[in-house]
């Protein structure tokens, strides 16, 4: 059967309609991938080791992954119920949505934002509202509160937005917060966190005692380097992420990444000083591409936004064809940072396609 043909047995016509999860662009040995936002650096000693010593694949992980519930919930002065595990952030962020919304009810987001939460969405059964984002490519957080029905459940805000690098400050989402209904759950998607590098910008964590709709959400496929293992965690209160633990696959976190997770936890200082590496390589590059023309956002995450709007996929395949894979949308192009050999060819090809694109493009600073 061809992918146009029919499914053979009845099936939600949403669902069928619905276009799959689109992973980044995989490069060859040649190339550079700057397409999915990965960790350049490789998992350190440590954290290969207590991969490594997990071997009784013949066994069952512990479902709760209490292990490392346990040391997060330490790490940041919560209970240990008001941690919950999942496969990626992912997988809590779907958990969360099929607990609170369904048929009929809405699901609030600025929009261009994490290109999974439509799906999300609709496989929960529920409806997407999406806010388009401001000129500047933040969340417009007052449209957002205006759009605020009897119908929504779930408020998504990404905070640094994923994939235009713009953070949220503490002052916005305090003032959203502050006109929310307090029964109306409120999401916030940190997985770039550790990335951030603007004190302005909103932190989750504090806001917890003060919100009891609030929960945050992050990761350790970003900052720590586990995305092939799929491990992340959410913060909030005991009965919403009771009812994202019945929602949940069971098993779905391995034994695997909970170990190497703990063992990143014991490495963190180790860590984060690879992450300070890779928030000075971004700043250089943003600096330097603004200075060859370019009006690109102030990155807060580990990657870049060129708004490249109907551009797009020429510029796209231009860098793929000197060796950089990067991930297009319609609006324009993310670029993950990478290794540090990949800088000089970034900026190389930059400079030769910012000078072509016509006066007033939105990828090009006016003057």
């Amino acid at each position: 059967m061809s992918p146009s043909d029919p499914p053979s047995v009845r099936l939600r016509p949403e669902i069928v309609a619905l276009p799959a999860y689109r992973q980044g662009q995989a490069a060859a040995a040649s190339a550079f991938k700057l397409s999915s936002n990965e960790n350049p650096f490789d998992p350190l000693p440590g954290v290969i080791a207590a991969v490594n010593a997990e071997t009784a694949y013949n066994r069952y992980p512990d479902a709760s992954a209490l292990a490392l519930r346990e040391r997060l919930a330490t790490q940041f002065g919560r209970s240990v119920d008001e941690v919950h595990i999942g496969a990626g952030s992912v997988a809590l962020l779907a958990q969360l949505i099929l607990a609170a919304a369904g048929p009929g009810d809405e699901v609030l987001y600025s929009w261009r934002s994490f290109e999974a939460y439509p799906g999300l969405v609709t496989v929960a059964g529920a409806t997407s509202v999406q806010v388009p984002n401001r000129a500047d490519h933040g969340h417009d957080l007052p449209e957002m509160a205006t759009r605020i029905t009897d119908r929504t459940r779930v408020v998504i805000i990404c905070s640094p937005n994923n994939p235009t690098g713009t953070a949220v400050t503490g002052d916005e989402f305090e003032s959203f917060m502050a006109v929310v209904p307090p029964d109306l759950l409120v999401i916030l998607d940190e997985a770039y966190c550790e990335f951030v590098t603007d004190p302005e910008a909103v932190t989750g964590l504090p806001l917890l005692s003060r919100f009891p709709n609030l929960v945050v959400l992050r990761t350790f496929s970003k900052a720590y380097g586990l995305a092939g293992l799929r491990v992340g965690y959410a913060l909030g209160p005991v009965a919403v992420l009771d009812a994202a633990r019945s929602t949940a696959i069971p098993l779905s976190v391995t034994g695997v990444a909970g170990a190497a997770a703990i063992a990143s936890l014991d490495a963190a200082d180790q860590l984060l000083r690879r992450v300070r590496a890779l928030t000075e390589r971004r700043d250089r590059v943003w600096r330097l591409l603004g200075e060859q023309g370019w009006n690109i956002p102030v990155p807060q995450g580990n990657f870049i936004w060129l708004p490249t709007a109907e551009d797009t996929a020429d510029i796209a395949d231009v860098l793929s064809a000197v060796g950089l894979i990067v991930r297009p949308f319609p609006e324009g192009i993310r670029i993950s940072i990478g290794e540090e050999e990949s800088v000089e060819k970034l900026l190389g090809i930059c400079a030769d396609i910012v000078v072509d694109l016509p006066t007033g493009h939105p990828a090009r600073k006016l003057g």
